[in-house]
């Protein structure tokens, strides 16, 4: 219910003409995009986690529309310049991707490249160790394939019918947000055991998902690529005392530059919603000498952002949307920060 009527929201918004409207009018200057995962296969019916997922095709058509636009593709270190200028430039867009996924290299980088888009990588360190846990996938992958689940909430071993797509979806919803609900360590545990009873294998398939930090190096020699921190274990910030907070961000800067040779600038927090980091983390990451951090929450940027570097919006250019036309109403800023500022 809820993506259909964001669907149907956006089928309005573009028909009535708003995006082009707010990028001439608003003073929003410009987007940064949230991006996952780049796949040509199209999701099956229960796939939870499809928002992080587009087409090549769309990506590719993506940066075409932008460009058709009038919108430049950036790299973060512009978008700052730029929104520092006293008048307003050229709109811009600035590519991301969080967590590094493998298919990055196989479908996301030969289009970047055609299109000499620049964009920035987001690195979690553990799971380009091939030790991480990608939690959200992991559920969904056990669920996929049970008719029914056992797992513990609030002590008791409680038993969900997953035997239909509807059943899945419910089980699914429940145990993701009983889960970030919980402390980190109860949240490890709690995973653990659940990949235990159905004999998942996280770290077979963090290796499975996630780029070597050979393959990484193809992206970190690439001229068009920024390299971006995204802490270790890619945990909940919000979730840590403020010492455990900081070591989970300098420890992954310290990994990436014994990798690469280059100390990262830029940074992205995990999850990136206000469960997941709000002014603490903002202050440790400025502490930290990150020139920029971004967020999840979505909206355009301004010039006042120049005054809160790492507590920048972004917008997600999701899989649930991968409509064309949809491509100009995710390029106008004007438009999700008034939907962020609707949504809290």
């Amino acid at each position: 219910m809820k993506y259909a009527a964001i669907r149907a929201a956006f089928e309005l918004i573009w028909l009535s003409r708003l995006p082009s409207l707010s990028r001439a009018l608003s003073k929003s200057r410009g987007v940064i995009f949230t991006l996952h995962r780049v796949l040509p296969e199209p999701p099956p019916a229960f796939f939870p986690n499809a928002i992080l997922q587009i087409e090549p095709d769309f990506l590719d058509y993506t940066i075409a529309r932008l460009r058709d636009l009038g919108i430049d593709i950036i790299t973060l270190d512009e978008a700052m310049e730029r929104l520092a200028e006293p008048q307003k430039p050229r709109p811009f867009v600035v590519l991301t991707f969080d967590d590094a996924y493998r298919d990055n290299l196989q479908y996301a980088l030969p289009i970047l490249s055609r299109h000499e888009a620049p964009f920035t990588l987001y690195v979690p360190t553990a799971f380009a160790d091939g030790v991480g846990e990608i939690w959200w996938q992991a559920i969904e992958d056990i669920i996929a394939r049970q008719e029914a689940v056992a797992f513990t909430e609030n002590g008791d071993v409680e038993y969900v019918d997953t035997s239909t797509t509807a059943r899945k979806k419910d089980a699914f919803s429940r145990l993701y947000w009983h889960m970030r609900k919980m402390p980190e360590p109860a949240r490890r545990a709690l995973l653990a055991e659940f990949c235990s009873n159905y004999g998942y294998d996280l770290e077979k398939q963090c290796r499975d998902l996630i780029m070597t930090w050979q393959e990484l190096r193809l992206f970190a020699g690439d001229p068009l690529c920024t390299i971006g921190a995204h802490t270790v274990h890619h945990y909940e910030l919000a979730k840590l005392s403020a010492d455990e907070a900081r070591q989970e961000i300098s420890q992954s800067v310290d990994v990436i530059e014994a990798q690469f040779g280059l100390r990262p600038q830029h940074f992205s927090y995990p999850l990136g919603g206000p469960l997941s980091c709000g002014p603490r983390e903002f202050d440790i990451v400025r502490d930290l000498g990150f020139k920029t951090a971004v967020t999840t929450r979505p909206g355009g940027l301004y010039p006042h952002h120049v005054q809160t570097p790492t507590a920048l919006p972004r917008v997600s250019l999701n899989g649930y949307f991968q409509s064309r036309r949809y491509v100009d109403i995710f390029a106008s800023g004007g438009i999700f920060t008034a939907i962020g500022k609707l949504t809290g």
